[in-house]
């Protein structure tokens, strides 16, 4: 079989590879869509429309040329159909139509179609080649009427699209548009050698060749799709794979040397067409289901963010007032009553601690975490901290010292607010973690590095557990230890301090040998 001679099958198959694949990939991206179902529609009627038009002229099915010229225009009319209501409905996802729609359009365009098929539409062969092949049909006196029935069509379509890219703004505007513009350079060459140089002037020399006046719709369709971020980029490049390989498998078709062959690798073809249509099917499954689990996380974290900050205020409050009880503010109380008021300020510390991670995590989950980086004293924050924590440490029997030389400055950049939250919060988990001993948080020089160290004397970490101990949700509590907490506070701080360009591990001799937090910035 010779390539050259075989143009109008390569044209045809990498037409209904073409919009096939395209139709289906619009129809999986929202199956809800009126837009996206018309278009599935107005596909395979086009792939219909062009098969027909390409087998009138195949010498092998010479002897069916009458029926087939009929089917041709009835799909026609069908095509026409399809393309006016995809013009009433596109972009939108839904649209309630007139009843003029179901009880005028639809049955007229019925009884259009169904004449196209009797002889008052085309009569009868009125010559053929050497070969068998109509070259003339014979009008019938309703020619006039299928000719403006799709005209009508076509033509109210057209305008619609106009109508609305009028009134759109924006890149909706735009996408009508481009969409626009290959529609009608798609139906003027349909309407100029498919009706009118067949019909009024006997032409048939370009109906073989009707799929190729598709491409402009196609081209321009797709070229929206890319512009406009109408599909995903992974399903638009798995189309475009799938197509490539469509039209490879037809390239082979035309290469064939027997009848035998070209079945076979028309079989191919059909096979290969079919796989592309699943493959972009579960390409678009598996993007919906990563986008609806992304809309999924988004909400929690938004709910998380809102939850925190009305949590927060409550506890807030109560903290207060049991700083006023224990500084006395509210006058004399016994000791019992300031250790109840001592609890209730280190307790509500804890809450506050867990909310704030919670907070933190939603921001940075749905990309809020900013860091106001300048110059401070790391040996300022320590000191703060330790302050903060001692009534924590006071109240189990534990001991919190700082150690770093107070003639000295150990300046650094950074966020010093996420610094002292995240050195806050090791601590916190020191002090839950040391049953008896103490608390050290040393801050001193490291070559030209700052490092602040908090060392404990507590419960110690598995070494088959430091490296799982930065990750998201995991906790270092071997011994089983019934702590509040929740496993995202060391995965925070590792988030926070890598982003400043420094650097957290964490060390441990062993179980009951204690631990040591490291952090590193370099000094400034």
């Amino acid at each position: 079989m010779n390539f050259a001679l075989n143009l109008d099958l390569i044209s045809v198959g990498i037409t209904a590879a073409g919009i096939g694949l395209l139709g289906f990939t619009i129809y999986f991206s929202n199956r809800k869509s009126i837009t996206n179902r018309t278009f599935l529609i107005f596909s395979l009627i086009t792939i219909v429309w062009s098969i027909a038009n390409y087998a009138q002229y195949q010498p092998s099915v010479a002897s069916f040329g009458l029926w087939i010229t009929r089917t041709i225009i009835f799909f026609a009319c069908w095509h026409a159909f399809a393309f006016f209501t995809l013009c009433s409905v596109f972009p939108d996802d839904s649209k309630k139509f007139h009843r003029l729609y179901y009880w005028l359009l639809i049955p007229f365009v019925g009884v259009v179609s169904i004449l196209t098929l009797t002889p008052l539409v085309f009569k009868e062969v009125s010559a053929t080649s050497s070969s068998g092949v109509v070259t003339q049909i014979q009008n019938g006196p309703l020619i006039p009427v299928f000719g403006l029935t799709v005209a009508a069509l076509i033509l109210s379509g057209i305008i619609m699209l106009v109508v609305k890219a009028v009134r759109r703004q924006g890149d909706a505007r735009r996408q009508i548009v481009v969409m626009s513009v290959g529609t009608f350079i798609t139906f003027v060459c349909i309407l100029m050698f498919n009706f009118v140089l067949p019909a009024l002037y006997n032409n048939a020399r370009f109906l073989p060749l009707s799929a190729l006046f598709i491409f402009p719709f196609i081209a321009c369709t797709a070229y929206a799709i890319y512009r406009y971020h109408l599909l995903n980029i992974k399903v638009l490049a798995t189309e475009v794979v799938a197509f490539l390989l469509s039209v490879t498998s037809l390239i082979e078709i035309a290469n064939s040397r027997s009848a035998g062959e070209t079945v076979f690798r028309m079989s191919v073809f059909v096979l290969v067409l079919s796989f592309s249509v699943l493959m972009v099917r579960s390409i678009i499954r598996e993007v919906e289901q990563r986008e609806e689990i992304q809309r999924l996380s988004e909400e929690k974290s938004e709910f998380m963010t809102f939850a925190s900050h009305e949590i927060r205020n409550p506890i807030t409050a109560m903290r207060g007032y049991a700083s006023l009880i224990m500084d006395g503010t509210t006058g004399e109380v016994s000791p019992k009553t300031k250790e109840v008021a001592e609890t209730i300020l280190i307790q509500g510390n804890d809450v506050l601690n867990l909310i704030a991670q919670y907070l933190s995590k939603s921001k940075m989950e749905l990309g809020q975490i900013e860091f106001a980086k300048a110059p401070f004293d790391m040996s300022a924050i320590v000191s703060s901290i330790a302050d903060g924590y001692k009534p924590h440490a006071n109240k189990k029997g534990l001991t919190l010292e700082t150690r770093f030389d107070p003639a000295q400055k150990y300046m650094v950049v950074g966020d010093e607010g996420k610094v002292k939250e995240v050195i806050g919060n090791i601590v916190d988990n020191s002090l839950k973690y040391t049953p008896k001993g103490g608390i050290t948080i040393s801050v001193e020089r490291h070559g030209v590095a700052i490092r602040a160290t908090v060392s404990d004397t507590g419960v110690g970490i598995d070494p088959a557990v430091l490296p799982q101990l930065f990750k998201k949700f995991s906790r270092a509590d071997a011994q089983k230890v019934n702590l509040l907490g929740t496993g995202v506070g060391l995965y925070l701080a590792k988030t926070f301090i890598e982003a400043q360009g420094a650097h957290i591990w964490a060390e441990s001799d062993g179980k009951d040998k204690g631990s040591r937090f490291i952090i590193e910035f370099p000094a400034a």
